[in-house]
């Protein structure tokens, strides 16, 4: 997404760092994908609501922020991972200098363009080096088709995207990152709240029964009628 010369600097100012809270309110994402699919900017899109464009080449951001979930403020980490990953022989090679990363996530966005299609064809050997780290299913992983607003370019069809997910059995969306600041935070908010329903498996039950309705008060025409029957009785 780099443009070959600018006017002026455009350098994001660094995010600052959220206090670190205890574990059980930390959140650990990686957003993985090719070269210039939008993961800079995805990930700067929900932290701050604004759209930039244009980044120098990424070396390994890792952002923090708390954010608020479902009322709760959560510790969020989310790394930003050089786009290297290429359909070339020594693929595997460059998918092992990621292990640390995947190592340390909780939950992934896996993010092509569709306007790209290698950063398509890259996503399923991405996923299957996840899974190879994290042979749990349960590990959330999310397939983002980005770039939705550039029909005009696209190459990857949307058939092809769901095709993908179905195969390897992962949740898939297309959006814009540019046009679509909900979209983004959805996508966010919705891979913060996998996570957290593995790091507290009984978690959702116990926010269930708080919200349970409380047993409904007695008909207060009932009340009345016994009341007025218990009046009369005395005065007889």
């Amino acid at each position: 997404m780099r443009l070959p010369s600018m006017s002026q600097p455009f350098l994001l100012a660094p995010i600052a760092e959220c206090a670190p809270g205890p574990p059980s309110a930390q959140v650990r994402l990686a957003v993985l994908g090719a070269r210039g699919v939008g993961k800079s900017a995805m990930i700067v899109r929900f932290l701050t609501k604004r759209f930039i464009g244009d980044y120098e080449p990424n070396t390994g951001n890792l952002y923090s922020r708390l954010v608020r979930l479902e009322g709760d403020h959560v510790a969020v980490q989310i790394q930003d991972t050089p786009g290297c990953i290429q359909m070339q022989e020594d693929c595997v090679q460059v998918l092992d200098s990621l292990s640390r990363c995947v190592k340390w996530a909780e939950g992934f966005l896996l993010v092509y363009s569709i306007t790209d299609y290698s950063s398509y064809q890259s996503v399923r050997p991405l996923y299957q080096h996840i899974r190879k780290v994290h042979p749990d299913a349960r590990t959330p992983i999310i397939i983002v088709g980005n770039k939705a607003d550039l029909l005009h370019a696209r190459q990857v069809q949307t058939k092809e995207g769901l095709q993908l997910a179905n195969e390897l059995g992962s949740l898939f969306l297309e959006i814009s990152t540019s046009d679509d600041s909900q979209g983004v935070c959805d996508v966010f908010q919705y891979l913060c709240k996998e996570v957290s329903k593995l790091q507290h498996p009984g978690s959702m039950d116990r926010r269930r029964s708080s919200i349970i309705p409380r047993p409904k008060s007695p008909n207060m025409q009932d009340l009345k009628r016994r009341f007025k029957q218990a009046l009369s009785s005395k005065v007889k």
